[in-house]
């Protein structure tokens, strides 16, 4: 009967060769991440440091546009997630802006609060208006749900010229904020209002993204993706969608209170249907369920308008005609986005980066079997 030889020992003295192991720690573990929050947080105070940088290079009308940017990227990433992660429509939270702006105006006329606290209190206030609005609406779907939006962004808005000795009709209120102490004299306005609303607006993008990738953001996509099985799968359909909203309006409410500090003042033809529908164009054209896409419409809603009319103005033409130049614009780009990348600019970027990927390793695989 044939023996197995037994495996010959290697001489004393040599090593053997064990197995690599698996790359990470010295007991082969895989290395651990960061967790989410701590690497929102890294990024976050990244952007900081370089908008404080950027911010004290800058022009004061530049400073103001930085906060006016800042102010629009909270509201449309509120709005984006609302749309893009849960999937519903909506055409109203300019209301829920004004909810916040004319929260903040009364607190800082009547009370005089400190900032900080009035954006708390006008980020609530409009929070407390999305659950009530989310718990009436929560039975709509499509359309109606879009028509009931919109009846929206045209009612609640009207109510200031309704009651003009609260909230002083077509004049407006007042929301004059001045500059730190601790700033010194010499610090401008204009770079306070831009130093507070990009720090505003940072906190938010950190919160939402941490919220995206929680449970309720996986739910919030399930529902979007199929309604049904989201149901039938145990989800509560109705609350993940009341969440939604009141998410969306309380940034809605944060980029309002925030509106109000860059303009000093907070009238009802701020808050009109037209900058509900700018909202959304916003997301549209950034990427609907990502915030880096709300900070690219956002960046196209406040920059692109200034600039066309003031080369329009270059060319000769009248103010009148050169204030609809931008609404000409807005067309021409949102259809143009549509039909090149239909996931928005966001979108677009991200696949011309996978492109960009895949051509190297593309070529390198013809050499290797040529």
């Amino acid at each position: 009967m044939a023996t197995t030889p037994a495996p010959e020992r290697p001489p004393a003295g040599d090593t053997v060769s064990l197995p690599l192991r698996a790359a990470g720690s010295a007991e082969g573990r895989p290395r651990r991440r960061p967790p989410t929050l701590v690497r929102h947080l890294g990024v976050a105070v990244l952007f900081a440091v370089l908008l404080m940088l950027a911010s004290a290079k800058l022009s004061a009308y530049r400073d103001y546009q930085l906060a006016e940017l800042a102010a629009f990227v909270v509201a449309v990433a509120g709005l984006t997630v609302l749309i893009g992660l849960s999937g519903q429509i909506s055409i109203g939270n300019g209301a829920f802006m004004a909810v916040g702006g004319y929260t903040g105006a009364l607190l800082f006329l009547h009370l005089q609060w400190p900032l900080v606290a009035i954006v708390l209190a006008a980020t609530a206030a409009a929070a407390v208006s999305g659950a009530v609005f989310g718990f009436a609406a929560a039975r709509l779907r499509g359309p109606y749900l879009a028509g009931a939006t919109l009846m929206l962004a045209v009612a609640l808005p009207s109510l200031a010229t309704r009651f003009q000795s609260v909230f002083g009709g077509d004049q407006g209120l007042g929301f004059y904020v001045n500059v730190p102490g601790f700033l010194g004299v010499n610090f401008s306005l204009s770079e306070w209002q831009a130093w507070f609303n990009c720090g505003i607006a940072l906190i938010a993008l950190v919160l939402l993204a941490n919220l995206i990738r929680s449970r309720v953001g996986r739910n919030w996509r399930a529902l979007r993706d199929d309604e049904v099985a989201a149901s039938l799968s145990g989800l509560n359909v109705a609350r993940l969608q009341v969440v939604a909203f009141v998410v969306s309006a309380a940034c809605a409410g944060a980029g309002g209170v925030l509106l109000a500090v860059v303009d000093g003042t907070v009238s009802a033809s701020v808050f009109a249907l037209g900058l509900s529908i700018q909202l959304l164009t916003a997301a549209v054209l950034g990427g609907l369920g990502t915030l880096t896409g709300a900070v690219w419409g956002s960046a196209l809603l406040v920059l692109v308008p200034t600039y066309l009319e003031n080369v329009a103005q270059s060319h000769g033409m009248t103010q009148g005609t050169s204030s609809s130049v931008p609404i000409v614009a807005y067309g021409v780009v949102l259809i143009a986005v549509m039909l090149l990348f239909p996931s928005g600019i966001q979108g677009g970027l991200l696949r011309l980066i996978a492109l960009g990927r895949r051509r190297p390793a593309r070529n390198q695989q013809e050499k290797g079997s040529s």
